[in-house]
């Protein structure tokens, strides 16, 4: 695995891995993690990623996450689309990264939407992995059935192996902000329309925490240059459960960059 690093932002410290890119003129994929995730919890996917495009890759824990600093609860209800982004443009400032593409799962992909909207120049493009814009009745039935699984103890048990004393942070943040009756993703989805740079979206067809209609939400507000595609035999976690397909369409997106930018 690759060797965990740290960057300390002002008071708050990330946790990071990076692989460097094989041509140091080539962008760097910039990986956010879904919201029960972490740096390590990509497991090799960054590796394989790193191979077959050639490009740098950058992983991190969000705050609350993995080994960064510890985070406030409860979260802001809106913590996708403004603490989120807000940390992405300081981990990109502080990594000095000149170009970059990135790349989201579930909560992850969320945020990365939300910054693919402020049209960052050093991001030629955004790829999302099971995202949500919309708040659907099948999300919400996944998170209480995955509440249920952390209070029976087995979960919360398996996630404090890549968590340690952030677990309950990175748990009840997630959970108590879907599950809260005034959750909304409403200003995330407004956001949509402000998205330029092309944009690749991935989804399983039995995802468990949303349906296809949150393709669709994309694919009709997004007004730049945006595929999304519909796996199917997969769920919720495309780069573990069709990790070659999930690869090569990644790999062909990242090959037809250069005709848009």
């Amino acid at each position: 695995m690759t060797p965990q690093q740290f960057l300390q932002l002002g008071p708050q410290r990330l946790e990071y891995r990076q692989i460097p890119a094989a041509d140091p003129s080539r962008p760097t994929l910039v990986l956010l993690h879904e919201g029960l995730g972490s740096a390590d919890q990509w497991k090799d996917f960054p590796q394989r990623l790193a191979q077959a495009s050639g490009y740098g890759v950058v992983t991190y824990s969000r705050q609350g996450y993995g080994q960064s600093s510890p985070v406030t609860l409860p979260r802001p209800l809106n913590y996708l689309s403004s603490d989120g982004p807000r940390e992405l443009r300081q981990l990109l400032d502080a990594l000095q990264l000149p170009q970059v593409v990135l790349l989201g799962h579930s909560d992850g992909a969320s945020i990365v939407l939300a910054y693919a909207a402020a049209n960052d120049p050093r991001v030629l493009g955004s790829i999302a992995l099971a995202p949500h814009v919309i708040v659907e009745t099948e999300s919400l039935d996944g998170i209480r059935h995955t509440t249920e699984a952390w209070h029976q103890g087995e979960l919360r048990e398996r996630l404090a192996r890549h968590h340690g004393s952030n677990v309950d942070g990175a748990f009840h943040g997630w959970s108590d902000s879907w599950l809260h009756p005034d959750f909304s993703l409403d200003d995330l989805e407004t956001q949509l329309a402000y998205i330029e740079k092309p944009l690749l979206v991935i989804q399983g067809r039995e995802d468990h925490y949303a349906t296809p209609v949150q393709l669709a939400v994309i694919q009709r507000q997004v007004p730049g240059p945006c595929r999304c595609v519909l796996l199917d035999n997969c769920r919720h976690f495309p780069q573990t459960e069709a990790p070659e397909q999930t690869l090569q369409l990644i790999c062909e997106f990242l090959e037809r960059l250069p005709a848009f930018i």
